[in-house]
């Protein structure tokens, strides 16, 4: 069984190439449908999307990353060539190895970040809700849950992380002198600007609004925060009266243009606007950053930021990569030990057959009333001849290395003491 993994991340590919790739959890179970059904074989398969990485993971007879990554760039309309560039390869250990390192929180631009493993996990399910996950991938995601687990309870990696939406804040301290006099923005109302609007709360700013197309999931948020809630489509009219907008939605396009917040700014006579795009794709257009009154960060900006407690970090690190190392080891063995589940299901096949033959003979001479010791010992010799026939077998049969080979086996398996 091969296990193979394909991805691109925040440290290969840039963000508008990333875009390209952003698939919504909606969407996992019909794209893992088109990339088995494009794959030979139809291997097992999952889909992990976020705003720094998308990957995929896949498990079967043999390793199809060529095919895996043709179907990909086509997906995201660009070149086979263009996505080689900026994506990884890995097969097998390396590639359980990644998994581990993802879901521990090691490979993520917030080095320790716990959001990383809710997300795999929801990648799982949502594969194996499209019935493309299997045995091996299954195993392989629950091992790195476990492995993700111990490194949070048994190292200090996530000690002093800064999230992205704590980064977000510290950034809007620096350019406005007092938070509680900020008017605050969130456009979209998921899990992302949920941890952004809970960080802003606790600078009490002036006054916090939740944007959303569906006003129920908003109003539920606003009210969370004491904020009120607008719609999506009010938004133009009304950017103006923020000083600070953070957005992240699904959307596939974007929904702050340059013109809205060109019009923004006149009717604000110029006072800056602090803007975060958290969203992959992005929710604001790129050109809205020439702007001179406007400071505009995407999450490849944040990169920075959230790098700062690093050094403080590294022992950690060491820590957390040994119990990734531990991880992979016992992995890879319940891997190889699978080559040998038909080989051990035929042995135990044959060894019931040759039973269940001794025992109904058996029996048979139990019913004529033979002694039962006299039964016991023909059932006995019956079993071992069986057992033993096809060793002694390849003892007297081939020619002198054959008979060497055959012996040095034989004695390996049929001649071992007991410790």
């Amino acid at each position: 069984m091969a296990v193979w993994a394909l991805g691109i991340n925040h440290t290969t590919a840039p963000l508008d190439l990333r875009g390209r790739f952003a698939f919504a959890l909606d969407q996992i179970g019909p794209t893992l449908r088109g990339l088995r059904t494009s794959l030979a074989r139809q291997p097992e398969a999952a889909l992990i999307s976020t705003c720094n990485r998308t990957e995929i993971y896949c498990a079967g007879d043999t390793p199809e990353l060529e095919h895996t990554l043709d179907w990909l760039a086509h997906a995201g309309g660009v070149s086979p060539a263009l996505l080689r560039s900026h994506s990884y390869a890995l097969e097998n250990g390396l590639a359980a190895r990644h998994a581990f390192r993802v879901a521990s929180g090691l490979d993520s631009m917030v080095l320790g970040e716990p959001q990383i493993l809710g997300q795999l996990k929801d990648a799982v399910r949502a594969a194996e809700a499209a019935g493309a996950l299997g045995t091996t991938l299954s195993q392989l995601f629950q091992r790195s849950f476990a492995v993700a687990k111990e490194v949070r309870s048994s190292t200090e990696i996530g000690a002093h992380s800064i999230s992205m939406a704590a980064a977000t804040v510290r950034l809007a301290g620096q350019l406005f002198e007092d938070l509680s006099e900020v008017k605050v923005l969130f456009v979209g109302a998921g899990e992302m600007i949920e941890l952004c609007a809970t960080h802003f709360c606790a600078k009490t700013p002036k006054h916090m609004a939740i944007a959303n197309r569906t006003l129920e999931r908003g109003e539920k948020l606003a009210s969370r925060f004491g904020g009120e809630v607008m719609r999506l489509a009010d938004l133009p009219g009304r950017l103006h009266e923020f000083d600070a907008v953070i957005s992240c939605t699904a959307s596939t396009l974007p929904i702050i243009g340059l013109g809205a917040v060109e019009r923004a700014l006149k009717q604000r006579k110029h006072r800056p606007m602090f803007m975060v795009d958290l969203a992959v794709p992005r929710d604001i257009e790129p050109e809205v950053k020439k702007l001179e009154d406007v400071y505009l960060y995407t999450v490849d900006d944040l990169a920075g930021v959230v790098q700062t407690a690093q050094a403080s970090r590294q022992a950690a690190v060491a820590q957390a990569e040994a119990i990734v190392d531990a991880g992979v080891q016992s992995f890879m063995h319940w891997v190889d030990q699978r080559s040998t589940v038909p080989l051990i299901q035929q042995l135990n096949a044959q060894a019931d057959e040759w039973r269940t033959a001794e025992l109904a003979r058996a029996r048979k001479l139990l019913a004529r009333g033979e002694d039962i010791d006299a039964v016991l010992e023909t059932l006995s010799k019956g079993l071992t001849q069986k057992m033993l026939h096809g060793a002694l077998a390849e003892l007297h049969a081939g020619d002198a290395r054959a008979r060497e080979q055959a012996s040095t086996a034989i004695e390996h398996f049929f001649l071992r003491k007991e410790r």
